[in-house]
């Protein structure tokens, strides 16, 4: 069994920003589970799944793909999972609740995955620079300055990405590019 999620990631400027407060989290609070994964939006959290079913998981991604629509993405600000989490704030848009849910749809009817976790939590985008591993000391010590700091960024999600876990770090496994046309939400 190997684990999977599957996500947007945002051009490398924005990541490395995002990995720049990652690091900043490591150094001044002790907290590195962020840096497990690249900077990334989660749209199915992770699973497990048997190997040999992989191929069967990433033709189902690049059909979905290829069937979906680029949507733009606005960051702005920090918000947080209190007392844990820090991350950038993902504006709610019409087009990206609409591929998330439209993405857990098509893993269920095609795939059979049915999470019944995943179903009753509500979709909260995100891209997490401070992982539950932050001390809720520290997240007290933090939020402060991080509530107030300003962010803005505006993007184009062009493509979903599938990454595996090898056991300590999520790591890129394949990437599925949506088709060009950009939804007007």
């Amino acid at each position: 069994m190997t684990r999977f999620f599957i996500a947007i990631l945002p051009p490398k400027y924005i990541q490395d920003y995002a990995n720049e407060v990652k690091q900043y989290f490591v150094d001044k609070y002790g907290s590195r589970g962020a840096q497990n994964s690249p900077p990334h939006i989660t749209l199915k959290p992770p699973f497990q799944m048997v190997d040999q079913n992989l191929p069967l998981l990433e033709s189902s991604l690049k059909s979905f793909a290829e069937n979906s629509q680029s949507v733009p993405i606005t960051l702005i600000n920090f918000a947080a999972f209190v007392p844990r989490v820090i991350y950038i704030n993902v504006v709610k848009s019409q087009a990206l609740l609409s591929l998330q849910a439209d993405l857990m749809n098509d893993l269920e009817n095609n795939l059979g995955f049915v999470d019944k976790f995943d179903q009753s939590r509500p979709f909260t985008p995100h891209l997490t620079v401070a992982f539950r591993d932050l001390a809720k000391q520290n997240f007290h010590a933090a939020w402060p300055e991080f509530k107030e700091r300003q962010l803005y960024f505006k993007f184009t999600a062009t493509y979903l990405t599938l990454l595996l876990q090898d056991g300590k770090r999520w790591n890129i496994k394949s990437e599925f590019s949506f088709s060009s046309l950009i939804q007007n939400h």
